[in-house]
């Protein structure tokens, strides 16, 4: 849910965010209570203290992503903070590895900068205390999240500083990803293996184990995505439209769903074609959903009219048919849906369907069409 704006940053908030403070509250609220002597319930005032600073050094820490990314020209459409920290959401990729490096190591930085600044208050305030326990809280909690972002494997911001060096290096952003991808996917592995270690020789408790566990899938399953989308922009430049997009056949309105069904299979019998609802003027006013259709029982087609299983024409988005394979992306992306209209000027001259297009971007990838 939306909670706000901050320097004009939409902020959210995950679900998961309340599983991670009654955790921490009850958990730390129970060590700090025993720690300096308070009551239950101060203790866990205390554990709720820390929860708002610990959201608070996460969203600084995201923060220093987003204005940096903003500051070179690059959109934030927001800051979300969940179970394991936080991720910012930008409207396109960094222009150039300089770009692609700066904004990755910023958030690292001002989490370091948080910890040093919590490291010098724990020095500086009376021990046994709660401002004590607390700025040693924040102290370690930042200069952790500092290092272990810093590492070298996506997603992790050291994985985006990786792929920004493999980029200025082989000038191929596609392969800088899925390499720095496998290197997240390596650590991953790795961390398991070292916490697995440390409880093996009795240096963590039982309660790491499970917490690690999460910490290592997020980052296989982020890395597996990096590596995806790598090999999805590998792909962008065959994109093109004109061959793509299912050629429309047009039909009046009010025709029966199975007499335009049986139009278009004689129109075009070798490939599929998008059913376009036209007015009285042959003005293009819907499409029919091929999904819609399917669900229709063949003894009611006859019956039923084209429009009562199409979109309005209006409520598609609309792409030009000379669109390049990045910025059919960016449109599916910002403007999710099954169909869109491929115009060329004014006339619609094709259907793009999302299908046929998850298809030409991963071929060995089953999906439901």
């Amino acid at each position: 849910m939306q909670v706000g704006r901050i320097f004009g940053v939409p902020l959210y908030l995950n679900a998961s965010i309340l599983l991670l403070a009654v955790l921490i509250i009850v958990l730390y609220g129970e060590l700090a209570g025993q720690r300096l002597a308070l009551s239950p319930a101060l203790g866990y005032l205390v554990g709720a203290g820390f929860v708002v600073s610990l959201l608070g050094s996460v969203l600084a820490h995201e923060l220093g992503h987003a204005l940096t990314a903003r500051h070179f020209g690059i959109g934030v459409r927001g800051i979300t903070l969940e179970l394991l920290g936080g991720y910012t959401e930008m409207d396109r990729d960094a222009p150039s590895p300089r770009v692609d490096l700066l904004v990755s190591l910023a958030g690292p930085a001002v989490s370091a900068l948080l910890g040093v600044a919590a490291v010098a208050a724990t020095v500086a305030l009376p021990d046994r205390t709660v401002a004590h326990q607390l700025a040693f809280q924040l102290a370690v909690s930042n200069v952790i999240v500092a290092v272990f972002n810093s590492l070298p494997g996506l997603p992790l911001d050291g994985g985006r500083a990786l792929r920004a060096v493999i980029w200025a290096v082989t000038r191929d952003r596609h392969r800088a990803t899925e390499v720095a991808g496998w290197v997240g996917r390596v650590l991953a592995v790795a961390t398991v293996a070292l916490v697995g270690l440390l409880y093996a020789a009795d240096l963590l408790s039982l309660l790491a184990l499970p917490l690690t566990a999460l910490v290592a899938l997020t980052i296989w399953h982020g890395a597996g995505q990096s590596i995806r989308l790598a090999r999805i922009g590998r792909r962008l430049p065959l994109i093109d439209l004109a061959r793509l997009a299912r050629p429309v056949f047009a039909v009046p309105t009010a025709t029966p769903l199975a007499e335009a069904q049986r139009r278009a299979d004689e129109s075009a019998p070798d490939r599929p074609v998008a059913l376009l609802v036209t007015d009285a003027a042959g003005r293009p006013v819907a499409v029919v959903d091929p999904a819609a259709a399917a669900a229709v029982p063949p003894h009611r087609r006859p019956w039923l009219a084209v429009d009562a299983v199409a979109r309005a024409v209006a409520d598609l988005p609309r792409m030009s048919v000379a669109t390049d394979g990045e910025r059919v992306l960016e449109t599916v992306q910002a403007h999710p849906g099954a169909q869109y209209l491929v115009t060329a000027g004014e006339d619609v001259v094709g259907i793009l369907h999302i299908a046929d297009l998850a298809h030409l971007l991963e071929p060995h990838r089953k999906m439901n069409t």
